[in-house]
Parts: C-alpha cells; sequence; structure tokens
C-alpha cells in the first residue's frame, strides 16, 4: 500500500508537470484528491492492515497528498502568471501617444472678485462675518432703523417667507449679530461677504439674486475722514493707483451722514464719455456713518462709540473692472464666458 501511494505521487506530479491548461490542472486536482480518486480508495483498505501499520501508512498517506496539493499550488501560480502576460501582451498600450489634456478649473469671476475683496480687507485688520440667509423681519429691517410701516422699506420689495420671516435684502443683518455678539463693547471691524435677495425684474444691470459685501468698523473716536481714507484705499487697490473718489450726499435709514461713493471713470480719465455717461464719474457704492439708533439698539453707547459703514456689489465690481456688459452672463453658466477669466 505505501508503494501504491508513492506511485500515485509520481504519477500526479509528472500529469501537473505536463499540463499548460488552468482547467485541466483542476481536473488532475479533483481526479487524485477527490473523494473517488485513487488515494481516497487506497485508504479505504486500511482497515485490513495491522494496527501496527496503520499510523505508518496513514503518515505516508498525507505526505503524499501534501506533495501533490503544493505541485498544483505551484503550476496554478505559474499558469495564472502566464494568463496575466499573454493579456498584457494582447492589451499593450502604446505609452509615447500624447494623453487627452485635463481641463483644469477656474475661479468664477465673481468668486474671483470676492475673493480679492476679502483680502484686501483681511489685510487692513478685518475678519470675515456670515449669517443666515433666511433672515427675520427684525434683523434685517427693524434693528436697521427701519421699524414696521417705514417708508424706506417701499425701496426694498422682499421675498417674505412668513410675516416675519425672509430671504435676507441686504448683509446688513450679519452687522447686527456681530454688533449683539460683542455686547456694547468695541472695537469690531468685519465684512460681510454673501447672497441676498430682491423682487427685482432681471435684465442686463438688475437680477432677483445677487452677491453684496458690507463692512463695517465701531470704535471711539471713528469719523468719516477713516471712511474716506478705507474707501481711497480700496478704490485705488481694485481699480489703480490712478483712481480718484468722491462722495456725494445720499439717504440710508441705518447711516447718518449717508454717502454714495463714485470713482473717476478708468476710459476717459474723468473727461467724460459713453461708460461713464459724460459725467467723469461711475457709481460704485453706497456708505455713511453708523446711525446712532442702530448702535443703542445693538447696546453700544452712541455717544461712546461712532462708526462707518460701507456695502458694494462684487457684480457691479466685476462689470465694471473687466467690461462686462450684463450681469446675466455671471448666472447663465456658459462656459465661454468663465473660461475668459483663467488664471494664469
Amino acid at each position: 500500500m505505501k508503494e501504491r501511494l508513492q506511485e500515485l505521487q509520481e504519477e500526479a506530479i509528472q500529469q501537473i508537470q505536463g499540463t499548460q491548461d488552468l482547467k485541466e490542472l483542476n481536473d488532475i486536482r479533483v481526479s487524485f484528491l477527490g473523494k473517488k480518486g485513487p488515494i481516497t480508495e487506497v485508504l479505504k483498505g486500511m482497515g485490513k492492515l495491522p494496527a501496527e501499520e496503520r499510523p505508518i501508512i496513514g503518515e505516508v498517506a498525507n505526505k503524499v497528498r501534501e506533495a501533490i496539493t503544493n505541485a498544483i499550488e505551484k503550476k496554478l501560480a505559474t499558469l495564472e502568471q502566464a494568463e496575466v502576460e499573454k493579456k498584457l501582451a494582447s492589451q499593450k498600450i502604446d505609452v509615447t501617444l500624447p494623453g487627452r489634456p485635463v481641463r483644469k478649473g477656474n475661479h468664477h469671476p465673481l468668486t474671483a472678485i470676492v475673493e480679492e475683496i476679502e483680502d484686501l480687507f483681511i489685510g487692513m485688520g478685518y475678519t470675515i462675518a456670515e449669517g443666515p440667509e433666511v433672515e427675520s423681519d427684525y434683523y434685517n429691517f427693524e434693528a436697521l432703523n427701519l421699524p414696521k410701516g417705514h417708508p424706506a422699506r417701499d425701496m426694498q420689495d422682499s421675498f417674505y417667507i412668513s410675516e416675519e420671516t425672509l430671504l435676507r435684502t441686504q448683509t446688513s443683518p450679519i452687522q447686527v449679530r456681530t454688533l449683539e455678539m460683542h455686547e456694547g463693547k468695541g472695537p469690531v471691524r468685519i465684512i460681510c461677504p454673501g447672497k441676498v435677495y430682491r423682487r427685482d425684474n432681471d435684465d442686463a444691470t438688475h437680477s432677483h439674486q445677487f452677491t453684496q459685501i458690507e463692512g463695517l468698523v465701531v470704535d471711539e473716536n471713528i469719523r468719516m475722514s477713516d471712511l474716506k481714507g478705507t474707501l481711497t484705499v480700496f478704490a485705488q487697490k481694485m481699480f489703480g493707483e490712478d483712481r480718484k473718489i468722491r462722495l456725494r450726499p445720499s439717504f440710508f435709514p441705518f447711516t447718518e451722514p449717508s454717502v454714495e461713493m463714485d470713482i473717476s471713470c478708468k476710459i476717459c480719465h474723468g473727461e467724460g464719455c459713453n461708460v461713464c455717461k459724460g459725467t467723469g464719474w461711475i457709481e460704485i457704492l453706497g456708505a455713511g456713518m453708523v446711525h446712532p439708533n442702530v448702535l443703542e439698539m445693538a447696546g453700544f453707547d452712541s455717544k461712546k462709540y461712532t462708526g462707518f459703514a460701507f456695502g458694494m456689489g462684487p457684480e457691479r465690481i466685476a462689470m465694471l473692472k473687466y467690461g462686462i456688459e450684463d450681469i446675466r452672463n455671471f448666472y447663465i453658466n456658459d462656459r465661454r464666458f468663465i473660461d475668459q477669466f483663467k488664471r494664469a
């Protein structure tokens, strides 16, 4: 019986080494190691052997099984590697061919303008403040010196969700919330970028949804000259060192006094052209000294603290800076338009 097991081992290994097919290799495994294989048949006759020979034959049988199994695994690895190499040879890639170009993304012009303005004011010591786009009537109007029934509310037709909730019409509510967080103690120096919503007919210069950046400074001894200096730096950094500004009297319920800021026209340099409508100046933003009522409602002593605020539309800044004539270009997702602003 011992000799028969050794013969089966030699026969199996010979067949394993001679095969070049994975299916045939599996058939050999089943034929020799399966339940109906010759090794199993030999082991069934162990019951006829003397008791002292059974352990010896059992040990030989295990060694034979192990030898055949090892031979199969070794051959299997060789055949699988050969299959891989065959596939690689038949599916060869020519790495010398030029690759497909990868399109690089770039910032939307509005995003680029907002980040440029943020970087400018961060460099001047401001921090960025954020707030909810769905706002309460109190923060959007009342806390900004616009009580219910105030005629100035007609200036901003709003998207109301309920009687006391609306989509914010300006980022000014962020200023009020920030002032409240300071609990009447200065200094406060923030800018508030974000989306705002107003019931407006979309055309070349208007949109029902647009972006806004407002700034606020509150501290002791803040004066109109501080506001003018800040806006002069902003205009020159954004539009060129040769730009001049002028401040015209205006009205905003939350500032007193209030001003509109114009910058000198870059096309005609103040001589007058169709871009500036012959005036030599282009309106760019509104600003003013924070109204004492706004400070008092936020918990600040208006006799001790003063401040200034300003608000601008990044769309208008971008239109002036890049010569864009239609605000709707920012929102229609036309790649031909966006691709013009790829960064170097």
